[in-house]
């Protein structure tokens, strides 16, 4: 897994893209450091001139920092709800805006509504330009920038360092902004997901069992157990994923056939957090007589908090949660 960056001072990170780099930058770079697909920077150049000043040789696009400074005025025009060919021109002109009129029919466009900024705090550099992606909708961008950052971080550092900054910042967004933004946040969310699925192999069963996971009985939230299920699977230990809403008969009954090493319980709401069924799960036995076994019963999530997580093992994060499991799911 990769060492965190280097502390920036405020001022650093205050400071552009452009004005941070100073050799010329491959499209892939770019489309890196702003949140844009390369395929949304192509369109750019094509459609409206947005590209660089000189090409080397074979046409290959080099973006100079007076390049990457054109589109970052494209880049903010177009999330405050600015159409892309009146974006295009304020760019291209060098102001860094629009003219009085223009401005105000952007702010009565319905897509400006739905645009803006996210209020990051101090995140890593991804943040900004997986956040910058989501609130424009750029899908092609927001699947590229999370496969890249579980590639470079591993599952546990992307997710506590890159998706959940991004969801939290889309979240509340959402709640000071009333029905805004429900769009980017089911949009961030289905990408997420897809980029965890994909960071997880099928890893075949060991003796000493696989860990389930699964939500209890009411409980929709399945992220932070996708999340885990990755990681799990990231370190080669076997899992059984049954996700959204389990039952209790089900839960029950996939525990019996399956004899797992643990069980990690998701709980969003105090609501849906079942303490009868995590104790008749803890409870459960299978095997020969003389040889019986129970499994660990993890419960995750803000759910549990009170008498659930003073009886049963309560972990606080996502790699406090994969600690617990792997010990359990290894053994002595």
């Amino acid at each position: 897994m990769s060492e965190p960056p280097p502390h920036r001072s405020p001022a650093e990170r205050a400071e552009p893209a452009s004005l941070t780099a100073d050799a010329p930058l491959t499209t892939g770079a770019v489309a890196r450091r702003l949140g844009v697909s390369p395929t949304t920077l192509r369109s750019w150049d094509r459609r409206y001139g947005i590209g660089p000043a000189v090409r080397d040789e074979g046409r290959h696009r080099r973006w100079s920092p007076r390049d990457i400074e054109v589109l970052e005025t494209m880049c903010r025009l177009t999330s405050s709800g600015v159409p892309p060919a009146e974006a295009a021109r304020a760019a291209r002109s060098g102001t860094g805006g629009l003219d009085p009129d223009a401005e105000v029919a952007a702010r009565e466009t319905p897509r400006s509504r739905a645009a803006g900024t996210l209020p990051l705090g101090d995140v890593r550099q991804e943040c900004r330009g997986l956040a910058r992606a989501a609130v424009r909708l750029d899908a092609p961008a927001v699947e590229e920038l999370l496969a890249a950052a579980v590639e470079q971080h591993g599952v546990v550092a992307a997710w506590h360092e890159v998706m959940m900054p991004t969801l939290h910042a889309v979240g509340r967004k959402w709640a000071s902004s009333g029905d805004r933004y429900v769009e980017v946040e089911h949009l961030l969310s289905w990408h997420v997901s897809t980029a965890l699925r994909r960071r997880t192999p099928a890893v075949p069963q060991t003796a000493a069992g696989p860990v389930v996971l699964a939500c209890v009985p009411g409980e929709q939230h399945t992220l932070p157990l996708e999340a885990l299920n990755a990681a799990l699977g990231e370190l080669g230990l076997p899992t059984r994923m049954f996700g959204a809403a389990v039952p209790g008969e089900a839960l029950t009954a996939a525990v019996r056939r399956l004899g797992p090493s643990a069980v990690f319980l998701w709980a969003q709401a105090r609501s849906t957090a079942n303490l009868p069924l995590a104790r008749h799960v803890a409870a459960t036995r299978w095997g020969v007589k003389g040889a019986r076994r129970r499994p660990v019963v993890v419960v995750g999530g803000p759910g549990w908090s009170g008498a659930a997580a003073r009886e049963m093992p309560w972990p606080a994060a996502l790699k406090d949660a994969v600690e617990l499991l792997s010990a359990a799911a290894t053994g002595p």
